[in-house]
């Protein structure tokens, strides 16, 4: 009687069938750090949301709770971009690409990489841009008072990250393929 364990199933990722695989690694450093910024931000703009809502019933109001929700969501939008990015989840149709050889398929991702890249930079140099032109202007939501040079300094790193993150994978050197 054979005890051993069944052979995992074939999954179907981003690029055709694949073994399942056993867990991720655990993520460096600097991915936990946007993790937990993520985490801050979801649980800040759900709390937010979520006092301002039970105080209209309850009869009390949370003033500035968009403010909250608005400042959480560069944290939560910023970190998302960047973990999906590092981790290769972005969504995506493989209707042409599937259909072409591996070479073909990967010089396309390569190209998809450096275009993408190119669209984060040009995200950030705009962004810092604006954040330069308006840093000694001491720009403040209406209500709290929130700083909002600090938010878009936090967007503008999360914009480099993702774009390097691009940018890496489109340079990657080819690794030949295993027989």
């Amino acid at each position: 009687m054979d005890h051993s364990q069944p052979e995992a199933p074939e999954a179907s990722g981003p690029d055709g069938p694949t073994r399942a695989s056993p867990a991720a690694p655990a993520p460096g450093g600097w991915l936990r750090l946007a993790y937990g910024l993520g985490g801050c931000g979801l649980l800040g703009a759900t709390a937010a949301d979520a006092i301002a809502v039970a105080g209209r019933h309850a009869g009390f109001h949370l003033l500035g709770s968009i403010e909250l929700v608005q400042a959480a969501a560069v944290l939560l939008a910023g970190s998302a971009m960047l973990i999906a990015t590092v981790q290769g989840e972005h969504a995506s149709v493989h209707m042409v690409t599937e259909r072409l050889a591996r070479p073909t398929a990967a010089r396309l991702a390569r190209l998809a990489a450096l275009l993408s890249g190119l669209v984060f930079l040009a995200l950030a140099a705009g962004s810092a841009w604006v954040a330069g032109d308006l840093w000694s202007g001491f720009e403040r939501t209406e209500l709290l008072h929130i700083p909002i040079r600090w938010l878009r300094a936090a967007w503008i790193g999360f914009a480099l990250l993702i774009a390097l993150t691009f940018l890496r994978r489109a340079f990657a050197p080819v690794l030949p393929e295993r027989i």
